[in-house]
């Protein structure tokens, strides 16, 4: 019988708190305060994150037999028919609150969802995987903008939002594309290219989110830099020791560097935007999800 644990093993429950930053960047680039639409969304969002990671271990699960056999499908503690059902049940409920939160953000969590699906299904092991994933994100961060903006806006309120959007979306996908990357060689090492790409562009980004704004007031200022720094710091480590020595071992943690730096890249592009108090409570997340990846793995 399945435990508690080995779904949380499956659904790699640590990662989930890089999912609600999405929203909150977004609605701070939309220039809207974070409300109920955005809460809706934030559920949707983790809804269909979670929906994700099932689909994919239900995908990969010969795959896994042979590379990961301790993974819950392959070792026989949740059974694929259950992973396949709970990844369906979760991509309707993550569509159901985006639609409770208004039709522009309905419209983006089925993009979202059909990409996630998309990936798990055909494009992962392809060259189109990584620009995928880099797609979901920015989709998801799309979501929380289209989302907090609200329906009463009108079609002219929700296009101005997706154009403030459009730069921290693709900043996050940008970051995305970077660490799925890494991770087509998580099982087998070896890649040394990789994770130094990754480690150029992880900087790249940085000194883009924490470049002074010139509307920018201080203190968001100063937040949007330390942040960035942050950023920069939890992925640019384990990238350079990946790099080093592309063993399995050095570019697993690579890649959870990468999915953890997440979390300040996102509280960043919120400070950017003068939302102080999204960054704020997205930096605490950071601690709590380190701590939680030594019991699960994000990857």
């Amino acid at each position: 019988m399945s435990t508690p644990r080995d779904w949380a093993e499956l659904l790699r429950v640590s990662a989930l708190f890089t999912v609600p930053g999405d929203a909150l960047a977004g609605a701070a680039a939309s220039g809207a305060r974070p409300g109920g639409r955005t809460a809706l969304v934030t559920g949707a969002s983790l809804c269909l994150y979670e929906a994700g990671m099932a689909l994919n271990d239900w995908a990969d699960r010969a795959e896994d037999a042979v590379e990961r056999p301790h993974r819950p499908l392959p070792s026989g503690r949740i059974r694929p028919g259950q992973a396949l059902a709970a990844a369906a049940g979760l991509t309707v409920a993550g569509v159901g609150l985006a639609l409770a939160a208004g039709r522009p953000a309905a419209l983006t969590a089925t993009a979202l969802a059909g990409t996630v699906w998309a990936y798990d299904l055909r494009l992962k092991h392809t060259p189109a995987g990584p620009a995928a994933m880099a797609a979901a994100r920015g989709l998801d961060l799309l979501l929380g903008a289209v989302a907090s903006t609200g329906s009463r806006a009108g079609g002219g309120g929700t296009a101005a939002a997706v154009r403030r959007a459009l730069l921290p979306a693709a900043v996050l996908g940008a970051h995305t594309y970077a660490v799925t990357t890494v991770s087509r060689s998580e099982t087998q090492g070896g890649s040394t290219g990789a994770p130094l790409a990754a480690l150029g562009a992880t900087t790249a980004l940085g000194a883009l989110t924490g470049a002074r704004r010139r509307t920018g007031r201080r203190p968001q200022v100063y937040a949007g830099t330390a942040l960035a720094g942050a950023y920069v710091a939890t992925a640019a480590a384990p990238y350079l020791h990946a790099a080093l020595n592309p063993s399995p071992q050095l570019t697993q943690r690579a890649v959870g560097g990468g999915i953890r730096a997440m979390i300040p890249l996102q509280a960043a592009l919120a400070a950017r935007s003068g939302a102080l108090a999204s960054a704020a409570l997205l930096t605490g997340l950071g601690p709590v999800a380190r701590r939680l990846a030594r019991k699960v793995s994000p990857t």
